[in-house]
């Protein structure tokens, strides 16, 4: 038997060595996720050629004005790999991050304010119910079309023939 088995014979009793923890955070999404490892490798280079620069101009070399020019590249690339990382995540949050439910109360406040405004229409029309019949209640409007009787063209005893 190892030392390291699950007997309880040598340190805590019942306890293993591997032990599975529930994660702190949520793992970060694909695309989030590649622009941070390029963004981390970009700005590696970056600190180590501005390192080597550094090194190179207190030694008076030569290479220290192009690896000077290649210092400040590479922090404007820097940049714009952070940025990447930002609006990256700032778009992966705005096109799949949210999640647009209404909690519960909001739906029960605004399932209230039609129960109250249908109400209000219901005394305001007279007590009719849902479906007005044309001509009743005193907001009634005029039809747009008038009624098939109306048109005295169109009857059958016009006595042409």
């Amino acid at each position: 038997m190892g030392i390291y088995e699950d007997t309880g014979a040598v340190g805590a009793p019942g306890r293993s060595l591997w032990e599975e923890e529930p994660a702190r955070r949520r793992r970060m999404p694909d695309p989030v996720r590649d622009s941070a490892v390029r963004a981390v490798l970009i700005v590696a280079v970056t600190l180590t050629g501005a390192t080597v620069t550094f090194f190179l101009m207190l030694t008076g070399s030569w290479l220290a004005l192009p690896m000077g020019i290649g210092a400040i590249a590479g922090t404007v690339v820097a940049t714009w790999g952070v940025l990447d990382v930002l609006i990256t995540r700032q778009m992966w949050n705005q096109r799949y991050g949210v999640v647009s439910e209404p909690s519960s109360t909001a739906r029960d406040r605004r399932r209230e304010r039609r129960r109250a405004r249908r109400e209000a229409r219901s005394e305001a029309a007279g007590g009719t119910g849902r479906i007005r019949r044309g001509g009743e209640g005193a907001g009634a409007r005029p039809a747009a079309w008038p009624p098939p009787g109306a048109d005295r063209r169109y009857q059958a005893s016009s006595g042409r023939g």
